[in-house]
């Protein structure tokens, strides 16, 4: 391709922060679930694992049979803080969090064993809110 001459009418789409994407064989997703993009280009429920790819939230329940997809949903969600150490706090709001698991987050890489979930952009009495 070149380099535009004229003006274009590029494609947009519709409800782009919700995208379905094939399941892990074996995987189960839960609904609510932090939802991550392994290296095979399948969904995964969030682990502590390098190489993932946050997607955002589950919309449902998957069990993954090699055909099925899940809906995920990205936007500012808020999932469980980590503990200790990990624990985000209000001095890390726009600091990146890392996946611990489908529902936790933290503010370290865990010494390069986690993936990254997305910016920190609050915190409150009940978790993380975090924008994937």
């Amino acid at each position: 391709m070149v380099a535009l001459t004229a003006g274009r009418n590029t494609p947009r789409r519709e409800n782009d922060d919700v995208e379905g994407h094939p399941v892990q064989n074996g995987a189960v997703i839960f609904q609510g679930a932090l939802v991550c993009l392994n290296a095979a280009g399948s969904a995964v429920p969030g682990t502590t694992a390098v190489g993932l790819v946050a997607l955002g939230r589950a919309e449902e329940a998957v069990v993954g049979d090699g055909v099925r997809t899940v809906r995920t949903r990205r936007g500012t969600l808020r999932f469980a803080n980590s503990a200790a150490g990990d624990a985000i706090t209000r001095a890390e709001i726009g600091d990146q969090a890392f996946v611990v698991d489908d529902q936790t987050v933290a503010k370290t890489n865990g010494g390069g064993t986690r993936s990254l979930a997305g910016i920190i952009r609050d915190v409150d009495a009940q978790g993380v809110w975090v924008l994937i």
